[in-house]
């Protein structure tokens, strides 16, 4: 057990480490309340994979067409015995004669429960065994007073056979009988061979088991050592990866402080970005606002003085004397009344010009204060060169470190010197070489062995064989030789013979039957208890659970495997547990729980966690206060444009007069009424003057609306003053509190910088140190479940157990069962058959004497 507890010892190399670094940084996070997030996630290490072991066993045995006998003899053996394992029984049984069987104690009253309960267990056996014992015992007095009766001429032994009319359906009657009695003896017989071929063929196949398994176990042991010096030399891998991160720390660690302090900078930045974005989009609004309101305020100059003039002389046309006529009086005054509507809705003229503001906004946007911010991101973004530059204390320390680590290293390489694993596995392999060929020397006498075995069986079958012989052949020359028109004392030599060797067969019976159930009877009790009571719960593991049973063994002692392996008998270690891990091809560290075994912690506080290691990092001294997100310059720029007198401009007054209509009538219907007014005045000078007024205010919308129109010119004014404005309006609304607003989170943004950067520092001092460590957790953990499921697999464990219970039941008592269940088979057979030789023969046999009848009829069919 040396190699295995320098396996678990080695295995288990920092195991504890990692959880004792965890354990104080978990004190921290509550010492410190301000530590708030958890520990960045470790980046994962690809250790490859363990040396895998490849065996060939494959203990699994499918017996073929052979298998229905087999489940014919375990339907037989239920029906016998029904009762489930008795594991309970068997377990007092134990521990009531643990001190050996004394004939004394079976008097206690405990003890003849306990005997009671074994008696109704074993009743269906019992039962069974008593008919075998019976028949053993009445068969040679019964074959006695049969021959006794015979010599007396009575049982059939008087050479006299009487006339009967239905003696023909009796002869074919007794004739079918024997011949499907003999039927199934030959069935039986062929059981009975098959099994017993099959036990010959199987101890063949037994062979190639053993070398598997032997096979396997050197595999085993040929393999462990690899598997242990791979774990040992993934050591390196975390190693490398340390010394990785403390040669880049001043990238790693920056980035680590970057990441925690852009949740605050960054953001304020952005804002600050923005305002000179909107900045720059208040100019642009302020431009399209000025020039849309010098198109607006020309084009509605023109209009005003087009339509002025057209409604004045309109006027005009309307005082001439004709308008005074009475028929035309009313219509004129109609006219005249519209005149006030021909005129402009809109006045541009009012609305104050934004060239006061526009020019603070250009004396603003000549200080760049998008470049300003954009120096505050790199300032902010250089915090991984800064920390760089500022630890390179630790990088001068590296060669300190690697020489920390390599020690470790030879530390654990030390330590596996220190057990002398592979020569103890040489040993190991050298101990299975000479048992397997000291197995192997018993080969011969094995063959030897189950060739005597074998002859014996075919004996034994060979004198059924014989009674079967002597009925066939009593058949075939008794139906052969039969004749309807002869006599009873004239029947042919060939008939005679036949019920000759049907009454030899009857004698051969006698002598062998009784014999041959006494083998039936002792196989049957042997294998068939063997089957209920070892094989059945080995296969369905019940009989784990009875060796598992506590203080089975000793009272003192809890469990019997670990008391054997480790004289400790208190570990929770049982051979059904064992079992199913390495079935499982689990390792054999657990498989055994060896953890129990050893207790490593002081090796691994010595070897893979250093405090030295965390000692170099605790001189980490990080200065951000030299980061500058936004300079004087950029403040003022942001005040200058909150002064600027956006925020002053009347937009209610803007909007109001964008929104009214650039005339007070539509034109063209003004023009379609003054027709129509027009062609009510009697035809003259005045109703072609009216139309012509009318077709100048046509032209007044066609050459100055239409066109602007058309152009855009009119509408695009309109529709970019109106936009102008309202994105100055939304600009501009609070403006003076939005850059006091970016103003505090800058400077909070560089309070964090400047005066909590020492704290920042230290927590992600802290998780940098926590990932490194992580490293070497990473390799404790996969040390842990390489251990436990790919290190010294022991599935030749199971395969062993798995390999015997095949040979021994499966193999071996399968097989016996089956070759008693076809004896015993011909062992029954034999009674009807007795009984049909020995009334087939009477018709067979020359009687000496016959019946006569006074008419001269005979008939004797």
């Amino acid at each position: 057990m040396l190699w295995t507890r320098w396996l678990v010892l080695l295995l288990w190399c920092g195991a504890t480490s990692a959880e004792q670094q965890a354990e104080g940084q978990r004190e921290e996070v509550r010492a410190d309340p301000r530590r708030q997030r958890s520990p960045p996630p470790v980046e994962p290490l690809d250790f490859g994979f363990v040396p895998a072991a490849v065996y060939d066993t494959h203990a699994y045995y499918e017996p073929g067409t052979i298998g229905i006998l087999f489940h014919m003899v375990h339907a037989f053996l239920y029906v016998v015995q029904p009762n489930s394992f008795p594991k309970d029984l068997i377990v007092s049984i134990i521990q009531q004669n643990m001190g050996g069987v004394k004939v004394e104690e079976w008097r206690k009253p405990e003890n003849v429960v306990l005997l009671l309960q074994w008696i109704h267990y074993e009743s269906g056996f019992l039962i069974c065994g008593v008919f075998g014992i019976v028949f053993v015992v009445l068969t040679p007095i019964v074959a006695t007073c049969f021959c006794m009766c015979r010599c007396c001429d009575n049982c059939g032994g008087e050479m006299h056979q009487r006339q009967r009319k239905n003696a023909d359906c009796h002869r074919g009657f007794f004739t079918a009988s024997l011949i499907a009695t003999t039927i199934f003896i030959i069935l039986g017989v062929l059981v009975a061979y098959a099994a017993n071929h099959n036990i010959s063929t199987q101890i063949k196949s037994t062979r190639r088991l053993i070398n598997t398994n032997m096979r396997d176990l050197k595999t085993f042991a040929n393999n462990t050592p690899a598997q242990i010096d791979y774990l040992t030399a993934q050591y390196t891998t975390a190693k490398n990866k340390v010394l990785s991160d403390l040669d880049n720390i001043g990238p790693l660690l920056g980035a680590r402080i970057h990441s925690h302090l852009e949740k605050e900078v960054v953001p304020a930045l952005d804002v600050a970005l923005r305002m000179a974005g909107a900045m720059r989009e208040t100019k642009e609004a302020l431009e399209n606002v000025s020039s849309a309101l010098e198109i607006l305020q020309e084009g509605m100059g023109k209009l005003q003085a087009s339509l002025a003039g057209e409604r004045s002389s309109l006027s005009n046309t309307l005082s001439d004397p004709a308008c005074t006529n009475g028929a035309v009086s009313p219509t004129c005054n109609t006219i005249r009344s519209t005149l006030p509507q021909l005129g402009t809705n809109a006045d541009f003229s009012k609305l104050p010009n934004v060239n006061e503001a526009l020019t603070n906004i250009n004396t603003v946007l000549k200080i760049d204060l998008s470049n300003i911010v954009q120096k505050g991101y790199t300032s902010f973004n250089d915090t991984p060169a800064m920390v760089k530059e500022q630890t390179r204390n630790i990088v001068t320390a590296l060669p300190r470190v690697k020489s920390m680590l390599d020690k470790i290293g030879n530390e654990i390489i030390s330590f596996s010197k220190m057990f002398p694993v592979e020569s103890s596995l040489a040993n190991f392999t050298i101990f299975l070489n000479d048992r397997h060929k000291f197995i192997e020397s018993f080969y011969p006498q094995v063959d030897q062995m189950d060739f005597y075995r074998w002859i014996a069986c075919v004996a034994v079958l060979c004198t059924v064989v014989l009674i079967l012989a002597f009925n066939m052949l009593g058949l075939l020359c008794g139906t052969c030789g039969y004749d309807k028109q002869a006599s009873p004392t004239t029947r042919g030599c060939l008939s005679n013979t036949g019920g000759n060797l049907l009454m030899a067969g009857v004698g051969f019976s006698f002598i062998f039957a009784w014999v041959l159930m006494g083998l039936v009877t002792t196989l049957f009790v042997v294998g068939g208890n063997v089957e209920k009571l070892i094989c059945e719960p080995l296969a369905n593991r019940q009989l784990f659970k009875i060796i598992d049973t506590p203080f089975l063994v000793h009272p003192e002692k809890r469990n019997f495997l670990p008391g054997m392996l480790f004289q400790n008998p208190n570990i929770d270690l049982t051979l059904g547990s064992m079992y199913r891990e390495c079935y499982e091809n689990n390792g054999l560290y657990h498989a055994l729980q060896l953890e129990n075994i050893f207790n490593i912690n002081s090796f691994l506080n010595r070897t893979v966690y250093n405090r030295d290691l965390a000692k170099v990092l605790e001189g980490v001294q990080v200065d951000l206060r030299d980061i500058m997100l936004l300079d004087q310059a950029g403040r003022d720029n942001l005040m200058n444009f909150a002064n600027s007198g956006v925020g002053e401009i009347d937009y209610p007054a803007y909007l109001a007069e964008v929104n009214k209509g650039v005339t007070i009538v539509d034109l063209l219907s003004f023009c379609s009424d003054l027709e129509d007014q027009a062609d009510q005045l009697p035809r003259g000078a005045l109703e072609n003057a009216l139309k012509g007024h009318a077709s100048s205010i046509r032209s007044i919308h066609r050459e100055q609306v239409v066109p602007m129109e058309q152009a855009m010119k009119y509408v695009r004014a309109r529709s970019t003053l109106s936009q102008g404005i309202k994105l100055l309006q939304k600009m501009s609304n609070d403006l003076p509190m939005k850059v006091t607003n970016i103003l505090s989170a800058i400077d909070a943004a560089e309070y964090l910088i400047a005066q909590n950067a020492s704290h920042v520092v230290k927590q992600e001092t802290k998780a940098f140190v926590h990932s490194l460590v992580g490293y070497f957790k990473q390799y404790t953990d996969w040390v842990k479940n390489s251990l436990s499921a790919e290190v010294a697999q022991c599935k030749p464990i199971s395969n062993m157990v798995d390999s015997m219970e095949i040979v021994g039941c499966s193999f071996i008592i399968d097989s016996v069962n089956t070759f008693w269940m076809g004896l015993g088979a011909c062992c029954i057979l034999l009674i009807p058959s007795i009984v049909f030789s020995v009334k087939l023969a009477k018709y067979y046999r020359r009687m000496d004497t016959e019946d006569v009848f006074e008419d001269g009829q005979e008939n004797w069919n």
